[in-house]
Formats: structure tokens, sequence, C-alpha cells
């Protein structure tokens, strides 16, 4: 082996090494996941768009304004969604006294329905957490039923 291979075989570890640090494989592709731009690049489509609109946002949201005045309900739309958006879920700690004194899940369904019921918790977190009391109540029914089998199955 001469020099140059020993020069080129260093320097191929070192760029596969640094694409895997750059999030792609050791063929120098995109991993799973990564779609090869730093999150809030904007593509060159966005680019393109906002170089056409450049001067004209003004000009275009007072005609929006304008159809929507005249009637014209998508512009209307348009309008409204910019002026109230659809607001986010918040995320919040919630306390339920009843339901730390709850020893079953169907006594902690009660005692979130109860506090929707009371008003004390809204409806949507509610039903959220119903559907996790839901999703962990089949969790250990699964756990419980392979217990069964495997004790059926050495008990064979």
């Amino acid at each position: 082996m001469t020099q140059n291979d020993t020069e080129s075989q260093g320097d191929t570890e070192g760029r596969e090494a640094a694409a895997i640090a750059e999030g792609r494989d050791a063929r120098g592709r995109f991993a799973p996941g990564n779609a090869g731009r730093l999150p809030g690049t904007r593509t060159r489509a966005t680019k393109a768009v906002e170089a056409l609109l450049q001067g004209e946002a003004e000009r275009l949201t007072r005609r929006a304004v304008e159809k929507a005045l005249e009637g014209d309900v998508q512009a209307l739309k348009l309008c409204l969604e910019r002026l109230a958006p659809a607001r986010k879920p918040e995320s919040r700690t919630v306390e339920i006294p009843a339901l730390a004194e709850a020893s079953s899940p169907a006594d902690q369904a009660r005692a979130i329905v109860g506090a929707i019921a009371a008003g004390e918790l809204p409806a949507d977190v509610g039903k959220a957490l119903l559907d996790g009391i839901g999703t962990v109540c089949r969790i250990i029914e699964v756990a419980e039923l392979e217990q069964r089998i495997a004790a059926l199955e050495a008990s064979k």
C-alpha cells in the first residue's frame, strides 16, 4: 500500500464520520427522518413565492378584505382565519382531589366525569384523561393475558 492509498483511506473514513455526524448514513445519503436541511430553512419554491409577492402583500390584503366585504365567502374565511386563528389546545396541570382517592380505573373515570360535570375540568382535557385511562387498561389487559398464556403453556 502506498502513502497515497493510506491518505485516501483516511480521507474516506473522515468523510464517512462527518457524514454520519451530519445525519447521513455511511454512503452519504440522508438518514430516515432527515430532509437534508435545517429546521426553518425555506425551500426554493417558498423563496420564489416570497419574491413574487414582495411589495404586493399590502395590495393583496386590501383586495381580500374588499372581496370579503362584498360577500365572497372564501375571502371572508381567509380574513377571519388570519384575524382570529383557531385556538391551540392549552396544556396545564389539573388537580382532581377525587382522582387521588380512586383505587380502580373505573373510580378514576367516575372522578374525571364528575369533575367535568362540576365544571372543574374542561371536556377536552377530561376526554384526553379518559382516553389515557382506557389505554392503560388495555395495556394491563394484554399483559395479564400474556401471563395467563405463559402459565398455561408452562403447565402442559
